[in-house]
């Protein structure tokens, strides 16, 4: 609908009108630029809110795992969306001047540019970004904490810390990750993976806040997450990405891609018949360029490139599990594994091409069986 009348010339139109009464003409391109920008993730945002609302309070209240209130559910919303303008907006507008002033090779300096923006987020994610929604605690001292250092130490991870952070305040999904570069590697655990940790196993005192009362009528009836072994069998899967040089390779990928799509974005941006398919007869803006090859142009190669990724992706979760395997650790990852799809509600049997399609991870019953090996009965 909103291709057939014209909603993006439209769109950019207003965006024009709202800059030039602030004072900024047609020759500023890149303020009208932002003004769009800002307009389209506001409708966006306001358009995907039932979407939102219905799947938090209908699908997952349905199935346990919401504990979100609702007002914590709109200032977390109102959050992201306030966060995500203070980054998109001036990393655009960079984007945009570097686009203007590169010359005919301004595609390498855009790559590089979008190279180091997201090398910079991935470092300062976790430390910076993520506390604004989630409370990250250090891991207290304790039989956990020393059996993950002595894993990391025995395969060289470069272990400086390791969190717990509250996911219980918003669901009670679990995960477990790591990130940091080169020898400040940290370990984030969810408290929902925790059986020893999870709020969603306690009972909440007498007389605690409404909030807390709110999430204690969503508690499940039921044990939730891993024992301390189990968790050591995941976190091994999940060091096996780092030794195996996964994430170094996905990063390597990623950018080849990246490279590949603004060399073509510099072929493409010239042809005026792409931007009057669009709506744009009388001029070529930059950031119409951008969406109009990298979400519709591109649409098709998108769709190959990500059938490809997860078939690399499946294939690398084999090895993770292999690598814990390795480690010792099959019996225990075979029970966190099912523990884990019995704690999300996971269905163990997948058709194979719709699996094969979609799964960036393996099947439950694949995985399994890839570990039976070596599991002791």
């Amino acid at each position: 609908m909103i291709l057939l009348g014209g909603g993006i010339p439209l769109l950019w139109n207003l965006s024009g009108q709202v800059s030039g009464r602030a004072g900024f003409g047609p020759e500023y391109e890149i303020v009208q630029s932002l003004v769009f920008l800002l307009l389209a993730t506001l409708f966006s945002a306001v358009t995907g809110l039932p979407w939102s609302l219905y799947n938090t309070f209908v699908i997952e209240e349905k199935h346990g795992f919401n504990q979100q209130t609702l007002g914590f559910f709109f200032k977390d919303a109102l959050k992201k969306f306030v966060v995500t303008q203070c980054i998109l907006l001036p990393v655009t507008a960079l984007l945009l001047y570097i686009i203007k002033i590169g010359g005919d090779y301004f595609f390498i300096y855009a790559w590089l540019f979008t190279l180091v923006v997201s090398l910079v987020l991935v470092t300062i994610y976790a430390d910076y970004i993520a506390p604004l929604f989630d409370k990250f605690i250090p891991l207290p001292e304790g039989e956990l904490k020393q059996q993950i250092e002595m894993m990391a130490k025995g395969i060289d991870f470069p272990l400086t810390k390791v969190y717990v952070v509250e996911g219980s305040k918003r669901s009670s999904h679990s995960n477990a990750y790591f990130y940091g570069f080169f020898k400040n590697k940290r370990i984030v655990l969810f408290d929902t993976l925790l059986e020893d940790y999870s709020a969603l196993n306690k009972e909440p005192a007498e007389g605690e806040d409404g909030e807390n009362e709110d999430t204690k009528s969503k508690t499940k009836n039921k044990k939730q997450g891993c024992k301390n072994e189990e968790v050591l069998a995941v976190l091994g899967h999940e060091l096996g990405h780092w030794k195996l040089g996964h994430t170094i390779k996905n990063i390597i990928i990623s950018q080849m891609n990246s490279f590949l799509c603004f060399f073509l974005f510099a072929v493409l941006i010239g042809r005026k018949e792409l931007f009057a398919a669009f709506g744009f007869y009388d001029m070529q803006p930059t950031l119409i360029g951008l969406m109009i090859i990298f979400q519709f142009i591109f649409s098709p190669y998108n769709e190959v490139l990500s059938f490809c990724l997860t078939v690399l992706s499946r294939r690398f979760e084999f090895q993770a599990d292999a690598f814990a395997k390795e480690l010792g650790k099959a019996q225990d990852l075979y029970s966190a594994l099912i523990k884990l799809n019995k704690d999300n509600l996971g269905f163990p049997v997948s058709d194979w091409i719709f699996s094969m399609w979609h799964y960036s991870h393996p099947p439950l019953l694949e995985r399994l069986q890839a570990l039976k090996d070596a599991k002791q009965e």
